[in-house]
């Protein structure tokens, strides 16, 4: 009677570390604009803060993403399904390198360009991962 508890507590980890990095990424392009005005330095500040919570929060998206699949491996799914999952995966890791991308940048130019992927990416992620939980497998 253990494995409904644990699939709760999978996907109740998977869906918060999701809020916690595709959330905060959100927040972050609406309070950079703000910090700016406060000191140029407050956007970095703020994009610190954020890393400390972002990166355990993409790390564990990793495990239980792992996890899921795992989980859903005995269940046969349609090849749509798996063909969902595959594009998921790669965009998860672009993602997360154009998010790294981003905090390693330079330039204002980089900044904007690794953040936009690193955005995109994201929340394209967090669609393929509703769709992927949808009945339609």
């Amino acid at each position: 009677m253990l494995t409904p508890a644990l699939d709760a507590l999978r996907l109740f980890l998977h869906v918060l570390a999701a809020s916690v990095w595709v959330g905060g990424q959100i927040v972050m392009l609406g309070m950079v604009p703000a910090a700016r005005k406060i000191s140029p330095d407050a956007p970095r500040t703020l994009a610190r803060a954020f890393a400390r919570l972002s990166w355990p929060a993409y790390g564990l998206l990793v495990v239980t993403g792992v996890w899921n699949i795992f989980a859903e491996s005995s269940v046969p799914h349609s090849t749509a399904w798996n063909v969902v999952l595959g594009v998921k995966l790669a965009v998860v890791a672009l993602a997360g390198v154009s998010a790294l991308l981003h905090t390693r940048s330079t330039s204002k130019v980089g900044l904007a360009i690794w953040g936009s992927i690193a955005g995109v990416t994201s929340v394209a992620a967090l669609f393929m991962g509703i769709l992927l939980a949808g009945s339609w497998s």
